[in-house]
């Protein structure tokens, strides 16, 4: 498996890691003012821009194949399918990683009878279904579900658009692995082995990663740092850009320790 890597900028590593069905451009807007700090490394998730695709759909064959093309220790920021990634990362080779920024990140992406704080399975099949038939009509509609009852959904919705038009479309087998990913990826019960300064950042108004798994994230690991940003959705740091910044900045430079 070979994974696309952009890198960028000087100073203390920082690894960034997508979500499902985008690619590196997701993060251009925060490119320029991450890169006076950083040297950043943003990787592309197996099957996804121009990495080529997993053997399985296994979130610790991902990780590791991430970890392989980071740096050998750094402060990783990984959103929503790349939160867990992220997540598995940290957990698998704590050595490599030295502290997590997770947005909208969940241990658990789907309802269960003691998580209600998720989206319901029959979604993730429905999208499952729909992509064998429609892969890019699939994609917008997952994009539409990420910006929808936001502030600024319009405009957020194209520039996730636009971002996603800017490398190879994902591959199907990339996309369906990642859906199985999101549908069987339960890390709730790891969370407390997380040795590393770990901060959630999470959209008051996330239709995909409700707000109230904050209180469940800091339930299961008291350790955890979290940040609401009103009015934001899946993808606060395009649509409250300026906050968002803020947090990543200064969660990676002085990360509160556990």
């Amino acid at each position: 498996m070979s994974l696309y890597c952009h890198r960028e900028g000087v100073g203390p590593p920082l690894v960034l890691v997508h979500g499902w069905g985008m690619n590196v451009a997701v993060w251009r807007p925060l490119m320029s003012d991450l890169t006076q700090h950083f040297r950043v490394t943003a990787i592309e998730l197996p099957g996804h821009g121009a990495s080529t695709v997993a053997r399985a759909a296994d979130l610790s064959e991902w990780a590791a194949s991430c970890s392989a093309v980071a740096p050998a220790r750094a402060h990783w920021v990984g959103w929503s399918l790349g939160g867990q990634v992220a997540l598995r990362a940290a957990l698998d080779t704590p050595t490599r990683v030295s502290g997590l920024s997770l947005v909208t990140t969940t241990p658990c992406f789907v309802q269960a009878p003691d998580w209600p704080c998720a989206m319901p399975v029959g979604i993730f099949q429905a999208f499952a279904d729909a992509l064998a038939d429609d892969p890019e009509g699939t994609l917008r509609r997952f994009l539409g579900l990420q910006v929808q009852d936001t502030e600024q959904a319009r405009d957020t919705l194209r520039r996730l658009t636009a971002e996603l038009a800017e490398r190879p479309l994902a591959d199907r087998r990339g996309l369906t692995q990642g859906l199985e990913l999101l549908l069987h990826t339960d890390l709730r019960l790891e969370l407390v082995r997380l040795a590393c300064p770990n901060h959630w950042l999470f959209g008051a108004r996330d239709t995909l990663v409700p707000c109230a798994v904050r209180e469940q994230v800091q339930a299961l690991l008291p350790t955890a740092d979290c940040t609401l940003l009103d009015g934001a959705g899946h993808a606060p740091f395009l649509s409250h850009r300026t906050a968002s910044l803020e947090v990543l900045i200064r969660n990676a430079i002085d990360p509160v320790v556990p």
